[in-house]
């Protein structure tokens, strides 16, 4: 087996470290070069420890498409609006793209436009990316060359209530999301909000009256069921490092459906979600440093709704993890490959 020449634009995040943890002991993986303009010259183990004796010969370099010519993929572990500026010379040379960020999420490039408040580099690439949820996508990712990895929060929810929307069992215009996630979601960059001070001993809702990945969301459920799907999100920020807990409550057509069944028949030959027996409790420890969404599902018969509880790691299945999983299925590699990791605990 030939090992998968990698490049990484961007890497000084939480994603791009999760990335490189994780590729680290991947059979098939090898990484030719990492950029970054503020850690140029810098070695990936020097400021990253945690990398010592994986990385010590690898440094960042100074962002130029010519340095991933000899790459078969590219991962794009930056903010929004900047893998968009490579896809067409990566295209070219005939690289394939996985991009962390949301510049390939959003199909409507007037839509991305208005909740990214940018324009779009190239949106005629909007059509030919794939979003990269296995569990939904598989057989588009098969075929990919750009694919855009999903949200930590999109694939919650997501993967949450599928087989909901699959087998058109509940009411697609009254959907709800709470969710929560862990601090290392809004990044490795300084801001007060997000200080120990700030966070520690409290919780708090944010965006609540419109967040970027409702569009992505929305988008997502409405090509599972078929139907365009409206959905009141709320997000909120725990006081933990890592983490989504999304609980999901959906209006049931009809209290005739094991929902039990129904989820562990919808998931039984996903290596990546685990349906937990009914009437569990999934926690965020239980994910930790895993590729796994675990997920519970309730039926609250008096209400006729479906509550679902969903749980990931942010970092983890929700963008390095899932990345690395979509990367084995475009080059034909086992799905798992390199991601058949237990939960860290404690």
């Amino acid at each position: 087996m030939n090992n998968i020449k990698i490049g990484i634009i961007g890497g000084t995040g939480y994603t791009g470290v999760e990335l490189l943890r994780l590729l680290a002991q991947h059979p098939a993986a090898e990484v030719l070069c990492i950029t970054s303009r503020s850690e140029r010259g810098r070695a990936v183990s020097d400021l990253y420890p945690s990398l010592r004796g994986h990385y010590d010969d690898l440094a960042y370099s100074e962002p130029d498409g010519g340095h991933f010519a000899a790459c078969d993929v590219v991962f794009a572990a930056t903010p929004n609006g900047i893998a968009m500026n490579y896809a067409k010379q990566l295209q070219a040379n005939e690289v394939k793209l996985i991009d962390f960020s949301a510049d390939f999420r959003i199909s409507d490039a007037a839509l991305w436009s208005k909740w990214y408040g940018m324009e779009h580099a190239c949106p005629e690439l909007l059509v030919q990316a794939v979003y990269g949820l296995p569990e939904v996508n598989r057989k588009q990712i098969r075929k990919a060359n750009l694919v855009a990895n999903p949200g930590c929060y999109p694939t919650a929810v997501q993967l949450g209530f599928a087989p909901l929307l699959q087998d058109g069992l509940v009411d697609v215009q009254s959907l709800i999301a709470d969710c929560k996630s862990g601090v290392s979601g809004a990044g490795r960059g300084a801001a007060v909000a997000n200080l120990f001070s700030e966070i520690n001993e409290s919780v708090r809702a944010y965006n609540a009256m419109g967040h970027r990945h409702q569009p992505e969301i929305e988008q997502g459920l409405s090509h599972i069921a078929n139907e365009p799907v409206q959905m009141t999100f709320v997000p909120h920020l725990m006081p933990m490092v890592r983490g989504i807990h999304a609980t999901l409550y959906a209006n049931l057509k009809s209290n005739d459906v094991d929902l039990q069944a129904l989820y562990e028949a919808h998931y039984a030959s996903e290596p990546f979600v685990d349906v937990l027996p009914a009437g569990s409790h999934p926690d965020t420890r239980s994910v930790r440093g895993t590729n796994i969404c675990r997920i519970a599902v309730h039926h609250l018969v008096q209400s006729q709704q479906a509550l679902v509880l969903s749980v990931e790691d942010n970092l983890v299945k929700g963008a390095a993890g899932q990345a690395i999983q979509n990367m084995n299925i475009m080059f034909g590699l086992e799905e798992a490959m390199g991601l058949d990791l237990p939960a860290l605990l404690p």
